[in-house]
């Protein structure tokens, strides 16, 4: 018979003090083995009470508690280098913390002197940090604190109250205020600036406009530079409060300015940065032309619109616009004057190659995002404040879904897009690189 070491362990053994985890070197992967192969052959849960994963959990916490001790007293377990040093292990005490698969119960070792404070699972502490994460991921995707608790109930088999799932996304707080604050580059490609409505108790319920920009900087990488929630409707006055703040955040220049048809915006944006080439969204246009024309119209009239906006040149684009004038000019005068009106604004990215024209003509950058703030904020009805409102809407920008274009990122194919616009813009990109 081999010796006690070299014998599968039992199960009852998994979970027992964790304590030899420290220890393990070569043992690692047999001991993974055979709790593997225990599982399989005895049928047991990998997950619930007393399922294989928190049989793990607590061996891994216990053992990185052990290590800690070890650490904190400069000896280890039973070593008699420990005696007459003025502190040594004092037992363990029961606690019961909240991790990944659910409440899991440890022995935490104690020393005499009381002095020891692990790291792993800190004094009073009663969930690890994974589980913060995990209350933070539910959040994002528009779950209330209800739903979280009742979510939670259902897959970890813990009762978890209202009043610690809100202080784990309160924690985002402070994060958040550092993330509106933070310095940002002095020169970006493009600025792309756009709003979406939420319902927000202020007093009574009300739909306010909340405030994006997102911007390319000169390394390709996008980022959401800030968001703000405004009082009413959107208004060109608003924005230039809020781009104001983003210069005094270090955004010196902008080279192009991509935004909607709001009335004003564009002499706001060039109050910030004079230099900034102004681009109306063309999805924008042709949305806002269509509320003129008969619903009967819209698929003629979008599929004439794309031949304008799709020309190789300014010249092009204008005489196509001079034939679709002509077919509805009499019937929609209305229709005409949006483009007539704008298009100073809507024809500045004409005169720039494909690799810029697919980036600048459209907010669809900030569109996409707006879809998953919608798909966050859709089931919560309201907002009980406006920074309930902001802490969702920054948990979305943080997390990143894979196979999905995120809102923060490299730009595809920038190498080519950026000496292009080298050429245009010369020393304010070639200076700032």
């Amino acid at each position: 018979m081999g010796s006690k070491d070299e014998r599968p362990r039992e199960s009852s053994n998994i979970v027992r003090t964790g304590a030899e985890l420290a220890r393990l070197t070569e043992q690692d992967r047999e001991l993974a083995e055979q709790l593997v192969n225990r599982a399989r052959s005895e049928g047991l849960n990998l997950v619930g009470e007393n399922g294989l994963l928190k049989g793990l959990v607590k061996l891994v916490l216990e053992g990185a508690l052990e290590a800690e001790m070890t650490g904190h007293l400069g000896y280890e377990k039973g070593d008699k280098a420990g005696a007459g040093s003025g502190n040594s292990r004092n037992g363990t005490s029961r606690k019961r913390v909240l991790t990944d698969v659910g409440a899991v119960e440890i022995d935490v070792p104690r020393d005499r002197t009381g002095s020891f404070s692990p790291a792993i699972v800190p004094k009073h502490a009663r969930r690890v940090e994974g589980f913060d994460e995990a209350i933070l991921s539910l959040y994002a995707k528009g779950l209330t604190t209800g739903e979280i608790q009742a979510h939670l109930a259902e897959i970890y088999d813990v009762d978890v109250s209202r009043d610690l799932i809100s202080r784990a996304t309160d924690k985002i707080t402070e994060e958040l205020d550092a993330w509106r604050q933070r310095p940002l580059d002095r020169v970006y490609a493009v600025v792309m600036i756009d709003a979406i409505v939420l319902k927000i108790r202020d007093g009574a319920v009300a739909n306010r406009p909340v405030y994006i920009a997102v911007g390319i900087n000169l390394e390709g990488e996008r980022d959401v530079l800030g968001m703000w929630v405004g009082s009413g409707s959107e208004g060109a006055k608003t924005w230039m409060t809020w781009l104001a703040e983003l210069k005094n955040r270090g955004v010196e220049d902008v080279l192009i300015a991509c935004c909607d048809g709001l009335k004003g915006l564009p002499d706001s944006i060039q109050n910030i940065w004079p230099l900034a080439d102004i681009q109306l969204c063309v999805v924008h246009m042709v949305r806002n032309s269509l509320k003129y024309a008969s619903t009967k119209h819209w698929s003629q009239i979008a599929k004439e619109l794309r031949q304008v906006y799709t020309a190789a040149t300014v010249d092009a684009a204008e005489q196509r616009f001079a034939e679709f004038e002509e077919i509805w000019g009499a019937r929609y005068p209305a229709l005409i004057g949006v483009w007539r009106r704008s298009w100073e604004h809507f024809v500045m990215f004409l005169r720039f190659p494909p690799e810029i024209r697919k980036i600048v003509y459209t907010t669809n950058m900030i569109e996409s995002l707006n879809s998953r703030f919608r798909q966050a904020t859709r089931r919560r009805g309201h907002f009980p404040n406006e920074e309930a409102a902001l802490k969702v809407l920054y948990l979305v920008i943080r997390d990143r879904q894979p196979n999905r274009r995120n809102p923060t990122g490299r730009t595809y194919n920038w190498k080519e897009a950026i000496n292009t616009l080298a050429g245009f813009y010369g020393d304010r990109v070639i200076d700032n690189q």
